[in-house]
């Protein structure tokens, strides 16, 4: 699990919760206080609308995979870049010394499935060119898939506060429609905009930070991705292994390459 993601959503809802208490003071207990919060129309108008809206923007089959960007979301990334470099070196180093059809052999042990596409095409004989065009199309279309998800959550991050507004109104106009009992205004009112509440609170808590969570993960694999493009057409161009570990090493920080450099190892 991503601890990132885990810290965030907790404090983020520990904190507006606590508020919630210290605000309602001495006027009940905890449990009373937080349950002046739910209101089953304003949760109807809010979480209903906003589900209705996206499956209207969105194909159903798109929306029904929200499960499966949720956990995305929330799984920690085994995206290692520095072990991807030192790999692509250690293929490298096998080609130079052995040939591309070295890499035939290793085909098998290579876990990156993006990466393990490359060195076929590599072994298979395929023109750089068309190489580098397939891979990068791949890429491409899995940053399309990505953005699905992410707009997904967008989407919703801005339906959800104008639903919430749309939920306010309708209490507001019930509430003056029948001004007799002016002993029940401050509570009917107070609840009329428990469904802005609901709007802005899950637009900016889960929403909003739940597509930029996405766009993230998705921009950490498409640059790994760049770095195996670069990679794989370095060794078919047999260039040397120092070479392409100094050029893949120009995607990462200046503080990362020192500790990443997968031939200083070797040097010690």
């Amino acid at each position: 699990m991503d601890l990132a993601t885990i810290i965030g959503y907790g404090l983020a809802v520990f904190s507006i919760m606590f508020s919630a208490i210290l605000e309602g003071g001495k006027e009940g207990s905890p449990i009373e206080i937080l349950m002046r919060l739910w209101n089953v129309p304003a949760a109807l108008i809010v979480f209903g609308g906003t589900a209705g809206v996206i499956i209207i923007s969105f194909k159903l089959k798109d929306v029904l995979s929200i499960g499966k960007y949720i956990g995305i979301a929330f799984k920690e990334s085994n995206l290692e870049i520095a072990g991807l470099i030192a790999d692509i070196v250690r293929y490298a180093e096998a080609a130079r010394k052995e040939g591309l059809l070295k890499l035939e052999e290793m085909v098998a042990e290579v876990k990156d499935e993006f990466l393990r596409k490359g060195i076929q095409l590599v072994v298979d004989g395929t023109d750089p060119t068309l190489v580098r065009e397939i891979m990068e199309i791949e890429t491409e279309y899995m940053e399309e898939r990505h953005k699905i998800g992410v707009q997904i959550f967008q989407q919703a991050g801005g339906f959800a506060p104008t639903l919430g507004i749309i939920g306010t109104v309708m209490g507001l106009v019930n509430i003056l429609s029948n001004l007799s009992d002016t002993s029940s205004l401050g509570p009917a009112i107070s609840t009329a905009f428990i469904a802005t509440f609901y709007g802005v609170f899950t637009a900016n808590v889960f929403y909003l930070p739940m597509a930029n969570k996405l766009k993230l993960n998705s921009k950490k694999e498409a640059a790994s991705r760049q770095i195996i493009i670069e990679g794989i057409l370095s060794i078919q161009a047999g260039e040397h292994p120092r070479v392409i570990s100094e050029k893949l090493m120009s995607f990462l920080s200046p503080s990362a390459r020192a500790a990443a450099n997968p031939l200083k190892e070797k040097e010690k």
